[in-house]
C-alpha cells in the first residue's frame, strides 16, 4: 500500500502527463487565449509589468497574473502556444494532489479522498479548460490550498498564513471572485465550527503580507487610470454580468445543470448518492464543505444575468468530494444499483460505437482509438457492476484516463476551432505582406484576438460601407468572397489570398 507521499507523487505525476503531453499541438482559442496571449507578449516585449496593455491600449478587464507568467515563459521558451498554456496547466495539474490533501483532513480517510482526486482528474471539463490559457483552472488550486491551509490550521494555527496568500493569489488572477469564494470559506468555517480561526493573529498577518501586492496592484492601477479602471475592471467586467447580459451570453437558470448533464459523464451516475452521503454527514467536515459550495456558488452563478461555461469550473472538485465519498461507500461496502448503473453504462459504450464510426467516416484515427478505449472500458465497468465487482471503479478511473490521454494527443480537444476559420494561414497572408502591428479591417463578422495574436496586427470587423472608405485611405483590406464582390477595386492591390480570404490595398 503506497504512503500519503507516494499517493501525492503519483497523482502529481499522471496529472501533470495528462495536463502537458500535446499541449501546443493547436492553435490558440479565442477569446481569452489570444487576449492574454497578446497581453504577454506586449509586456515581454515592452518591459511593462505594472500597467499591461492590448495592442497598445489599457488592458483593464482581468488581473495580471496570468499574463505575468505567461511573458514569464515567453522569457525562457520563447512566443509559442506552449508556453502560452504552460502557466495555467501546471497551476490547474496541481489542483488534483492539492484535492487529496483537502479530502484527506475533511474525510480523516485516505480512499474517499482519493477517488474524488481521480475523479477531478478525469473529469472532461477539468482537463479541457485547465489546458487552455484561461484563470479558472488556477483559481481553483489557491482555492484548493486555501481550504487545506483552513483545514490544516485545526491542528496549528500557523497555517491559517496560507489562507492570506491564497486570497492574494485569487485576486491577482480573477479579481471580484474572492468576494464570492471568501464568503463561502467563512461559511464553512462558521458550519465547521472553526470561527475562532477568525482570530488567529496568523491568519490576519496573512492577509495583510499575502494581499499586500494585489492591494498594491489595483492602487497603482487606481492612480494611473482613475474612474475608468473602476468602471471597466469593476463595473462592466464583475457586477454588469450579475445583472445584464454581457455580449449575447444568457440562459436560463438551469443552464449550469445542463453543463454538468453533457459533460460529466460517468460520473454524474454517482452524484446523487454522493449528494446523499453528503446530506446524511453535513455536520462533518466533508459534509458541510460539499454542501455549502456546490449549494452557494452554484446558486450565485445561476442567477447571474451573462453565463459562460467555464463559470461552474470551480464546483467540479466539490462534486468529485460527492462522488469520492459514494465510490468509496461502495467499494467498502459494495451497495450497488445494478440495474441502472449497468443500463446507464451501456448507454454510454453503445454512444461510444457511434463515435468511433462518426470519427471513421471523418478519418481520424486517435479518435477512432479513443472511440473503442471507451466502449471497451465502459463495457468491462458494465458487466462488473451486474457481477457486484468493486473493481468496476479501478476500470472506470484507467479507461477515462486513457481516453482523456487519446482526446488531447489529437488536435480535437478545443473542438471550439472549427466553428470559424483556421486563423494561422491566414495570419501568414498578413505577416508576409504587412509591417507588424499595422491596422487591417476585415469584412468578417467579428474580430478575433487569436487571428490578432498570429498576425501581431489588429484586425477589426466592421462593415461594407466602411470598408471602402477604408480602402480610399489606402488601409488594408482584410475580405471574404462575398465582400470582395461588393468592393470597387478600382486602383487598388491584391496582395494574396488563402482560405477564402484576400488581402488588398490601395496602389
Amino acid at each position: 500500500m503506497f504512503t500519503e507521499k507516494e499517493w501525492l507523487f503519483s497523482l502529481l505525476i499522471i496529472s501533470l502527463v495528462l495536463w502537458l503531453i500535446f499541449l501546443g499541438n493547436s492553435p490558440l482559442r479565442d477569446w481569452d487565449e489570444g487576449t492574454y496571449a497578446i497581453v504577454a507578449r506586449e509586456i515581454y516585449r515592452t518591459g511593462n509589468w505594472l500597467y499591461p496593455t492590448l495592442q497598445g491600449e489599457p488592458f483593464l478587464l482581468k488581473p495580471p497574473l496570468m499574463q505575468w507568467l505567461i511573458a514569464a515563459c515567453y522569457h525562457f521558451g520563447g512566443v509559442q502556444e506552449l508556453t502560452t498554456r504552460l502557466p495555467g496547466a501546471v497551476l490547474t495539474a496541481l489542483g488534483v494532489p492539492l484535492l487529496y490533501l483537502v479530502g484527506r483532513l475533511a474525510f480523516k480517510q485516505s480512499l474517499p479522498a482519493l477517488f474524488a482526486a481521480l475523479v477531478y482528474l478525469t473529469m472532461l471539463p477539468v482537463v479541457r479548460h485547465g489546458r487552455l490559457a484561461m484563470l479558472d483552472g488556477m483559481t481553483i488550486s489557491f482555492f484548493l490550498l486555501l481550504l487545506f491551509c483552513l483545514l490544516k490550521a485545526r491542528q496549528n494555527r500557523k497555517y491559517t498564513l496560507g489562507v492570506g496568500f491564497c486570497l492574494g493569489l485569487i485576486i491577482l488572477t480573477k479579481g471580484t471572485i474572492v468576494l464570492l469564494l471568501g464568503a463561502i470559506a467563512c461559511l464553512f468555517l462558521l458550519a465547521d465550527r472553526q470561527l475562532g480561526l477568525l482570530r488567529s493573529p496568523y491568519l490576519w498577518v496573512g492577509i495583510l503580507l499575502g494581499n499586500a501586492p494585489a492591494i498594491a496592484w489595483y492602487i497603482a492601477q487606481l492612480r494611473h487610470y482613475g474612474n475608468t479602471f473602476l468602471q471597466v475592471h469593476f463595473q462592466a467586467q464583475a457586477f454588469d454580468r450579475l445583472t445584464q447580459t454581457v455580449e449575447g451570453n444568457s440562459g436560463p437558470v438551469w443552464y449550469y445543470l445542463l453543463e454538468l448533464l453533457k459533460y460529466g459523464f460517468p460520473w454524474l451516475l454517482f452524484l446523487p448518492g454522493g449528494f446523499y452521503l453528503a446530506w446524511k454527514k453535513r455536520y462533518e467536515t466533508w459534509g458541510s464543505l460539499v454542501l455549502l459550495t456546490t449549494i452557494i456558488y452554484l446558486g450565485t452563478i445561476s442567477v447571474m444575468r451573462t453565463k459562460l461555461p467555464w463559470y461552474v469550473m470551480p464546483v467540479y472538485p466539490f462534486l468529485a468530494l460527492a462522488i469520492g465519498a459514494n465510490l468509496s461507500e461502495v467499494w467498502q461496502n459494495r451497495h450497488f444499483r445494478v440495474r441502472s448503473w449497468t443500463i446507464f453504462l451501456t448507454i454510454i459504450s453503445i454512444a461510444g460505437l457511434g463515435g468511433c464510426v462518426y470519427f471513421f467516416i471523418n478519418k481520424q484515427p486517435i479518435l477512432i482509438v479513443m472511440s473503442i478505449v471507451l466502449v471497451i472500458s465502459i463495457g468491462i465497468a458494465a458487466w462488473l457492476v451486474k457481477q457486484r465487482d468493486r473493481n468496476f471503479i479501478l476500470v472506470l478511473f484507467t479507461g477515462m484516463y486513457l481516453v482523456l490521454t487519446l482526446l488531447v494527443s489529437s488536435q480535437s480537444w478545443i473542438w471550439e476551432l472549427k466553428e470559424a476559420f483556421p486563423v494561422k494561414p491566414v495570419a501568414a497572408l498578413i505577416r508576409a505582406n504587412v509591417s507588424p502591428g499595422t491596422q487591417i479591417y476585415t469584412s468578417f463578422s467579428y474580430g478575433r484576438p487569436s487571428l490578432d495574436f498570429y498576425s501581431d496586427c489588429k484586425v477589426t470587423a466592421t462593415t461594407v460601407p466602411f470598408l471602402q472608405k477604408m480602402l480610399s485611405n489606402k488601409s488594408y483590406l482584410l475580405l471574404d468572397n462575398g465582400a470582395l464582390q461588393q468592393i470597387n477595386l478600382t486602383g487598388s492591390k491584391i496582395l494574396g489570398a488563402t482560405n477564402e480570404f484576400t488581402l488588398i490595398t490601395k496602389n
